[in-house]
């Protein structure tokens, strides 16, 4: 070969490697996962995966995650990607700061909408388009204490299917001389309270934007009473899901509304026969429902990188079969059978989680869905507390509701 050849092929070398490394793109993802959560690992893998692309992470405390990717897209200093919770995915998309992903999942052969519960799913659309993908979900059930339902004479195995059943329940399990409540659950002035009361709403007929319904004055009423009765401690109003599970896991509460986070702390601290039962419902046959948590995955509408964009999101998808088994988080899909924990209480307990997920509805999707769970809040304490009846607080919460554009 000439010399000339030899400088020729040395030229084209340098070009195709010059090339190579101005193909090298920077993706940045936010999120409020940590080294030991799903986010964080996969983005590491990804990287790993694609030479040519290279992955900035960071962490976002959770109560940061909104105004700080509100302030970043208005100001053109936007990720490409975030991790949101679910009932502030509308509030973004809404404005246009998410990128429409319909016809990019409608050819993806990873990403399949109809392998989604609904209640995830929904929580990603906004006017019929798709601007996201669930990351995770969890809902919430009935824990209950077998060994106390046998000590009352109550059959573990017939847990309460309906309302009526839940308080007679709750009465015979109550025992104030041993501190042990009938039921544990969450009414904190929070998202936590909001998260907790809606399903019982919506159970009942009502919806966050019909709060005054009489399926809504008939929820309140219902906790009302738990609390009047002294059925439910004084700290239900003030304790939040972590700290109220804590109540039954210490066998101080006979029955606790609670999700799937719990189930290894259950598994490590529970000292009884602990089970998981569906939600009961106002009446035999009634619409069941449940709440719906955990955050999704979306695209920033500014991204320069789009295509590399999705396809992290596939990548991040096609691992979802892993979420349980290696960070403890259930997948927001029906289509994964989850496989056993080696732990019976845990195994029969995930699969009524997953049977209750069929039901769990999302908060919203609204973009003002701050103010609306606010107002609900707001009734929920003045109701409880004795402040106002349950109707005359969810009237208030109801014009403000209606205020809400």
């Amino acid at each position: 070969m000439s010399i000339r050849s030899l400088l020729l092929a040395g030229a084209l070398a340098l070009a195709s490697l010059s090339a190579a490394q101005a193909e090298e793109i920077t993706l940045r993802i936010w999120s409020l996962d940590k080294p030991e959560q799903p986010a964080w690992n996969l983005a590491r893998e990804f990287e790993k995966k694609e030479p040519n692309i290279k992955v900035e992470y960071r962490l976002i405390p959770f109560e940061d995650v909104v105004s700080e990717a509100m302030r970043a897209y208005a100001t053109g200093q936007a990720p490409d990607i975030i991790t949101i919770d679910n009932p502030d995915h509308a509030l973004f998309a809404s404005r246009g700061a998410f990128l429409d992903l319909t016809d990019r999942i409608a050819k993806s052969k990873v990403i399949k909408k109809e392998n989604y519960f609904p209640g995830p799913l929904a929580s990603v659309t906004w006017k019929g388009r798709l601007y996201g993908v669930p990351k995770a979900t969890n809902t919430i059930a009935l824990y209950y204490n077998a060994d106390m339902f046998r000590a009352k004479g109550l059959d573990p195995d017939k847990p309460p299917q309906t309302w009526d059943a839940l308080l007679a329940d709750a009465r015979k399990l109550t025992d104030p001389a041993k501190n042990i409540y009938g039921l544990a659950f969450c009414a904190k002035a929070s998202e936590e309270g909001t998260f907790q009361f809606l399903p019982w709403v919506q159970m009942a007929g009502g919806s966050y934007r019909h709060i005054n319904t009489d399926g809504g004055v008939k929820a309140l009423t219902f906790w009302k009473t738990l609390l009047d009765e002294k059925l439910a401690s004084p700290d239900t109003l003030t304790r939040g899901q972590w700290d109220s599970t804590g109540t039954f896991n210490s066998g101080n509460a006979a029955m606790a509304i609670s999700g799937p986070w719990e189930l290894n702390r259950m598994s490590q601290e529970a000292k009884f026969d602990w089970r998981v039962a569906l939600l009961p419902v106002p009446h035999p046959g009634d619409e069941r429902s449940s709440a719906m948590g955990d955050f999704n995955w979306a695209i920033f509408s500014t991204t320069k990188h789009p295509d590399e964009a999705f396809k992290a999101l596939e990548y991040f998808a096609s691992q979802d079969d892993k979420m349980f088994a290696k960070y403890g988080q259930l997948p927001a899909r029906s289509d994964i059978t989850l496989p056993p924990t080696g732990n019976a209480y845990k195994d029969a307990a995930l699969k009524v989680f997953q049977e209750q997920l069929k039901y769990a509805k999302p908060r919203g999707p609204d973009p003002q869905w701050a103010k609306i769970s606010k107002a609900i809040q707001d009734a929920i304490q003045a109701a409880l507390t004795g402040q106002m009846t349950p109707k005359a607080a969810l009237d208030v919460a109801q014009q403000k509701i209606d205020a809400v554009p």
